[in-house]
């Protein structure tokens, strides 16, 4: 029987624990729920530790675990306690081994979700670490994605921020390319928007439109397939890339990088520009399938 994500994730702190001697640090972690679902129920006899809620001073905490080669593994619950919680990993782990030729490995669960929880925990914020020397920045969605992110992180030395989504937890099948032979217009998801990527390309279907899906694992660096550009150099409309982060970061950057490639015009979506309440109608979610649609509906309109 197939595993939800959740549980491979359950499974790969188990292993870093107690196979690994790793460390896993973050805040709340033994609380109700244990975080999503995704931890095991040890302690920190194990190596499970909780820490306090000075978000700022936890980086640093972590930093030096990863300066002891303990290979921590550090649980930012909210993406948008990033802002508290990136100094010292970007101005200190990051840039460790280019100036002084000592690695910081530190595998990073960044945790985005979105939904009446107000400005600062929600959404994914993982443009705060794009720019900065020295980090890699991954968004696994599946099961085999998340094993090949923790074994990347164990044979090599690099801070890794990986970007997660408690809804795609739930999630067993693996997320592969949709690209036809003749394309009107190819998009780029990360993270969450993948899954609503593939519901709005099979309504697109329905209506007419051949519209392709490329799915971005590797955020920094950015990992290009060729055919990515084979395809999207013939597309009728170009392409679209789409995120659950402020267009105004990566997704931008992104889009610049494939019309540098391909010579196509790629257009952005993701969160709109403005801060998100405490309910319904106050927040600020990622594009759902009807946004997506009206949004290529508006490119082909107006190519």
């Amino acid at each position: 029987m197939a595993e939800t994500l959740r549980e491979v994730i359950k499974k790969t702190i188990s292993y870093h624990l107690k196979k690994r001697k790793g460390l896993v640090f973050g805040q709340c972690l033994t609380a109700v729920g244990w975080v999503g679902g995704t931890l095991p129920k040890l302690g920190e006899k194990d190596g499970l530790v909780d820490l306090s809620m000075a978000d700022v001073a936890n980086g640093g905490i972590v930093a030096g675990a990863g300066l002891s080669n303990r290979r921590p593994i550090y649980v930012i619950r909210y993406q948008g306690f990033n802002w508290f919680n990136a100094p010292i990993i970007l101005n200190y782990s990051c840039k460790s081994k280019e100036i002084w030729n000592t690695p910081c490995p530190i595998f990073i669960r960044g945790i985005a979700m979105e939904g009446s929880i107000g400005p600062v925990a929600g959404s994914s914020h993982y443009s705060i670490y794009y720019k900065m020397p020295g980090i890699k920045i991954i968004s696994p969605m599946t099961p085999k994605e998340y094993k090949y992110t923790y074994k990347h992180f164990m044979k090599n030395d690099d801070v890794l921020y990986v970007s997660e989504h408690r809804k795609s937890y739930d999630n067993k099948e693996e997320l592969n390319d949709i690209i036809p032979k003749k394309c009107d217009l190819i998009i780029f998801a990360i993270s969450i928007t993948r899954f609503d990527a593939l519901v709005a390309c099979n309504k697109l279907k329905k209506m007419g439109y051949n519209v392709g899906i490329a799915n971005i694992l590797w955020i920094k660096p950015f990992k290009v397939k060729s055919n990515w550009i084979k395809k999207l150099s013939k597309a009728k409309y170009g392409g679209l890339v789409i995120d659950d982060d402020y267009t105004s970061g990566i997704a931008e950057s992104i889009a610049y990088k494939l019309m540098h490639l391909s010579n196509k015009k790629v257009s952005t979506l993701g969160l709109k520009d403005r801060s998100a309440g405490f309910s319904k109608k106050t927040d600020n979610l990622p594009p759902k399938p009807k946004d997506i649609i009206k949004k290529i509906l508006d490119i082909i309109k107006n190519n």
